[in-house]
Order: structure tokens, then C-alpha cells, then sequence
């Protein structure tokens, strides 16, 4: 009897199998990274929005031109997609009020958003309601 070597159809067959469910792994795992590094992206870039709103309000109210502030809006090019909100709330100081700026974007059905609040003080008079 002679001696056979290498392989068998069943064994190479199983090899496959083997690598291409590790290459599939791979690769899902690849498009999850990808799709969590968008999306902390954009939350970074509304973040960043949000913050920006927020220091233009506090100028404004600091500047007592609390006049020329807008309650809404989008944002300019390149971040169209974002849109923003601005609420204010009272306080039990008279003279300070609360500001919430919220950053929206993507679509209706999901509506993501972020928020952050800061507070607003102008000396010798009353703030906007």
C-alpha cells in the first residue's frame, strides 16, 4: 500500500468554512466600527453647535442685546443638517434666567437631539420672558 499525503475534499471543504465565517465576523465588525465612529461623530459636531449657540446667547444677553436673539433655526453649510432650539426658564433670582439649547438632526422618525443648559444674568433689569 502506498502512502498517501496531503488533503482531503472533506477537510479542505471544512478550512473553508472555517475562514469564511471568521472573514464574515470580521467584516461585520468592521461596518459596526464604522457606523459607532458616524455617529459619535455627529454628536461631537452637536455638541460643538450646541456650545457655540450657547456662548452667542450668553454674548448677546451680556451685550444687552437679548433683542436680536432667535428662538429657533438651522444652521449654516457645511452642517445643514442641524437644526436648534432655544427655551428659557425662570429661575427664584428674578434677574437670572435658565437657557436650554437643543441641537436636532437626522430624521423625524428618529429625531436625535442634545441638550445642555446654562444660566443668564443681566444686572438692572428684567430678562426675557
Amino acid at each position: 500500500m502506498r502512502k498517501q499525503s496531503g488533503f482531503s475534499l472533506l477537510e479542505v471543504m471544512v478550512a473553508l468554512a472555517v475562514v469564511a465565517i471568521a472573514l464574515v465576523t470580521l467584516l461585520s465588525l468592521g461596518n459596526r466600527s464604522i457606523n459607532a465612529q458616524s455617529e459619535i461623530q455627529r454628536l461631537t459636531q452637536a455638541t460643538m453647535l450646541a456650545q457655540r449657540t450657547l456662548s452667542e446667547v450668553e454674548t448677546l444677553y451680556t451685550l444687552g442685546r437679548e433683542g436680536e436673539l432667535e428662538l429657533n433655526g438651522a444652521f449654516e453649510e457645511p452642517f445643514q443638517e442641524y437644526r436648534w432650539e432655544i427655551d428659557f426658564s425662570e429661575t427664584i433670582l428674578p434677574a437670572v434666567q435658565q437657557v436650554d439649547v437643543r441641537v436636532l438632526w437626522g430624521p423625524a422618525e428618529r429625531m436625535e437631539r442634545i441638550d445642555i443648559a446654562s444660566f443668564v444674568f443681566r444686572a438692572g433689569g428684567t430678562l426675557r420672558p
